[in-house]
Parts: structure tokens; sequence; C-alpha cells
């Protein structure tokens, strides 16, 4: 027989919400629980699957706020893999690290967790006479600016050899800088199957050997968007190794765009957006789908849409509601009001008003560099990792700074424009 594996990592157990929308408490509860109902999912998966071994690469944790609640949670769920007869092998991540309760827990004895520098661990002895061993390398601190891999032990000689570290590799977008290592760096140690974690989007690096970064089992907002799964890995006597792609998420965001271009009733919006969403419902097989709507384009409504926002979220979440387990968190509205061909403004004094503020106040340099320092003031009152999540660098601040100034002027002129409206009638 092969031996067989599921493969995750970043699970963040009940990480806190993040979401705007989750002002809903319906909405809210179902993603609080989501992280969770993905370990669950993991389990059952493996005790379907009859694997040899779970293998979580980091951050089953979410750091420093980790409760005994969710350590009580997790062990009861290896506890199933143990009863079933299915071993686990966990490496800490930067979040696990910050974790009171990391090190005070209690887990079935088929559970092994390793710490700074392991031996390799015999996973399984094949029918060939073959053993697999399983390395790993933990942190003992939220941070590891130096590469891990001169921890690991060389490949065991004549036999199957799997790694599992947490790394950002050579970086990635919006992840921190932790334990880099290139991916040649990995292909050179020798391993057959390196087992990683930490960047939230799921890669294959490499096929010879298989570097796999399986992304997290569940998105927690809209910045996690996409399915979301683990890895079910099969290798034989012969070291061949095959990798399977598996679903788990019980929630799914996903951006949705709508172009309402010449839409000139309103129900004639809402029929646009029932039709997008109808037909991306149909494409995504999760239970529930959480959508980030956008309304693009050019339509004569869109001042109207704007005032009156809060009309079209109830329109369109209780057009959502009629499809199974869809959501719309928030609606963005980028949509505009259609212009002469030479772009000059109209006669009407809220029209003229409306071509200034986007050709001659926003762009200027001044005023930029006001709305730069008071979003910079805004910034430090926010935790540090919500700070890198709103503006990684300065060019994410300056573009959050004129997407703010752009819907902001576009909100306060569609109201003008909605009692300019009033008052002519």
């Amino acid at each position: 027989m092969p031996f067989r594996f599921v493969h995750t990592a970043d699970l963040h157990l009940d990480s806190p919400l993040r979401s705007l929308a989750l002002r809903n408490g319906e909405l809210a509860d179902l993603v609080r629980g989501a992280t969770r109902s993905a370990l669950t999912s993991i389990v059952d998966l493996c005790i379907a699957e009859s694997v040899d071994a779970l293998l979580v690469a980091g951050d089953l944790y979410d750091g420093s706020q980790t409760s005994m609640n969710t350590a009580l949670f997790l062990a009861g769920e290896l506890r199933r893999l143990d009863e079933a007869g299915i071993r686990t092998f966990v490496i800490r991540g930067n979040h696990d690290a910050q974790s009171q309760v990391t090190r005070e827990l209690t887990l079935p004895p088929s559970v092994h967790v390793f710490q700074g520098r392991s031996k390799p661990i015999i996973a399984k002895t094949l029918a060939s006479g073959r053993t697999v061993h399983i390395h790993g390398v933990s942190f003992a601190n939220p941070h590891a600016p130096e590469s891990l891999l001169p921890s690991f032990h060389p490949p065991v000689a004549d036999a199957i050899n799997i790694g599992m570290l947490h790394t950002s590799l050579s970086g990635s977008p919006g992840h921190d800088r932790y334990a880099p290592c290139s991916v040649a760096d990995l292909q050179r140690h020798g391993f057959d199957y390196w087992a990683l974690g930490h960047v939230h989007q799921r890669q294959v690096h490499s096929e010879l050997p298989f570097i796999v970064m399986p992304g997290m089992p569940q998105g927690r907002d809209i910045n996690e968007a996409g399915g979301k799964g683990v890895t079910v890995v099969t290798i034989d006597d012969d070291g061949r190794v095959e990798i399977e792609e598996r679903p788990i998420g019980l929630a799914v965001f996903e951006r949705l765009s709508v172009d309402v271009t010449g839409a000139a009733e309103w129900r004639d919006v809402l029929d646009l957006g029932t039709r997008a969403l109808t037909r991306l419902r149909h494409e995504i097989s999760a239970e529930n789908l959480i959508l980030r709507l956008s309304l693009t384009g050019t339509t004569p409504l869109a001042w109207r849409l704007r005032r009156d926002a809060d009309l079209l979220k109830t329109e369109l979440t209780n057009i959502s509601a009629g499809l199974r387990g869809c959501w719309v968190e928030k609606i963005d509205l980028l949509c505009r009001e259609p212009r002469a061909q030479d772009d000059r403004p109209s006669r009407e004094p809220v029209e003229e008003l409306a071509f200034l503020v986007e050709h001659e106040v926003l762009p200027a340099f001044g005023f930029r560099e006001q709305l730069k320092a008071v979003a910079e003031e805004l910034l430090q009152h926010l935790p540090p990792e919500l700070r890198q999540t709103v503006a990684s660098d300065e060019d994410a601040l300056e573009e959050l700074v004129m997407n703010a100034s752009l819907m902001g002027s576009a909100d306060v002129l569609a109201h003008l424009h909605g009692a300019a409206a009033k008052g002519g009638g």
C-alpha cells in the first residue's frame, strides 16, 4: 500500500472577524464558525479516505488571543483521527508561536509536534520495506528572519523523505517575511515532498520534487477570496508522488463586477444584478457564497444609486437570499454618469461642480498630500496587522486615499444632484 496523507496549513482557528459585512448577525455567525468547520471537514476527509496521516504545516492558531476553548476543540478533532488510527504531524508557525496555550494542551499520542531541530520520524514502512520519514522544524518565536533549512537533517538514505516548513519562500505580497528560502534551496536538499505553509494562496512551486503551498482551507474575508482546500498526496513504493486538490471551505468569498452601462431604470440595475448573481452562484459549488459587488460602467442612475445605496443594498440582499447560501457582503458603487463626448460639464450647477472636483480638486498635489497626512494619522490608531492589510506600502496608501476621495466626493455630489432634482421638480 502507498503512503497517503492530507497536507494543510494556515487554519487560523477562531480568528477574529475582519469583514465589513459582519454587521449581519447570521452572516457573522457563519464566518465565525467557518474555520472550525474547515478543520472538521479535513478530519472527515482523512477518515473517509483512510489516509495514513494529516500534515499541518503551521498556523493552526491565530496568535495570542487563542483561548483554551479553541485548543480543546482542536484536541477533540485530533482525537477523532487518533481513534481512526491516523497520525498527525504538526509544525508551529509564526501565529502558533504567539499562542499562550500552544504548549499547555495535552494532545493524543498519535500527534507529533516538531520542535526547533527534530530528528525525522518514521511515519510508515511500505510493502517494499522502504520507510517514510517526516522531517519538520517549528519556530518558538513569531519572527524567523533567517532560513530554517540548516535546522533540517539530511534525507534518510534509501527512504522516502517529506519535509514540513512554514515559510514565505522568497517573499509574497501581503505576507510577512518568514523563514526565507528559495525553491532551488528546497530542491537541493533532497527530500521527495515539501509540505509548506504560511502563504494563503495555493501554489505548486515544483514537481521534481513536489514543493506545495496548499493555501488556507477557509478564507476569512474578501481579501482571502476564491475557493480553498487541502492537498491529498499519494507516494508509492518507488517514490512516485501524485497530488490532488480537494475543496474544503464552508464559505467562499468572491468579488463580482456588474456592468450597468446603459441602465436607464432602477429595475434595469436589479435585473443585471440578478443575472450576474445567479450565474456566479451556479458556478460556485461551496455551501455558502459571500460576495463583494461592484457596480461599474456609465448610467444616468449613478447619482441615484449612490444616494439610495441603502435601498440598493436591501434589494440586492433580498435577491441573493433567494439563491441557496448566497450573501451580499458589501456593494462598491464605481459607476459614473455619462458625459458629453468632449468631456466638458453641462451648464447644470451640480454637473459643473462634479467636473471641477474630478479634474481640478482631486488631482491637485496639495489636496492629495493633505488627505495622505490624515490617512497616515488614522492608520496609527489601527493594530499593526490591520495597517498592513489596509496599506501595505506607500503606493497602496496613495491608492487608498484616491479611491476614498473619489467615492466620498461622488456620494456628496449624488445627494446634491438629488436635492437639485427635487427642487427642479
